[in-house]
């Protein structure tokens, strides 16, 4: 069975893409999910007009995130958390997630998703880190992070 896919789907495609799939698949998973539409003469010619305007959706997103990702390069943030006792002044009480480094940036005026900030785990001691955040497809803006002691 051969479907044009309306959207990303992992390990099958691109949207936009022409491709086979077995027809129990198309049928009860991609066509009632409204991921991919029968490959018809007409679709096809449909497809060739929106993948026109998915070039330029995709060229805005694009230009957008390149924006973001240099006002994130020129941000800083700085999140005030309780340290520990002097036996190991650089150990943090509690940690630093990505969603309080969402927040903070929320405050300067620069809103990302706490989902994009790449942090393999919590930030559980004192000192700068570098992040990445990934916006859109080849675009990653980097955010440096200070965590200092109240």
């Amino acid at each position: 069975m051969q479907v044009i896919l309306r959207e990303d789907v992992h390990h099958l495609g691109k949207s936009g893409e022409l491709v086979n799939v077995k027809p129990g698949f198309g049928r009860n998973y991609l066509l009632p999910q409204g991921k991919a539409v029968i490959a018809t003469r007409k679709n096809v010619a449909q497809l060739e007009h929106e993948k026109k305007l998915i070039a330029a959706r995709d060229a805005k997103l694009l230009k957008e995130s390149q924006a973001l990702a240099d006002r994130l390069a020129a941000a800083e943030v700085s999140i005030q958390r309780q340290a520990g006792p002097e036996g190991d002044p650089d150990k943090l009480f509690g940690s630093v997630s990505a969603r309080d480094i969402s927040d903070a940036l929320a405050e300067k005026g620069v809103k990302v998703d706490h989902k994009k900030i790449v942090l393999e785990e919590p930030i559980r001691s004192l000192g700068v880190y570098t992040l990445d955040v990934k916006l859109a497809r080849g675009v990653v803006g980097k955010i440096k992070v200070w965590v200092v002691a109240k």
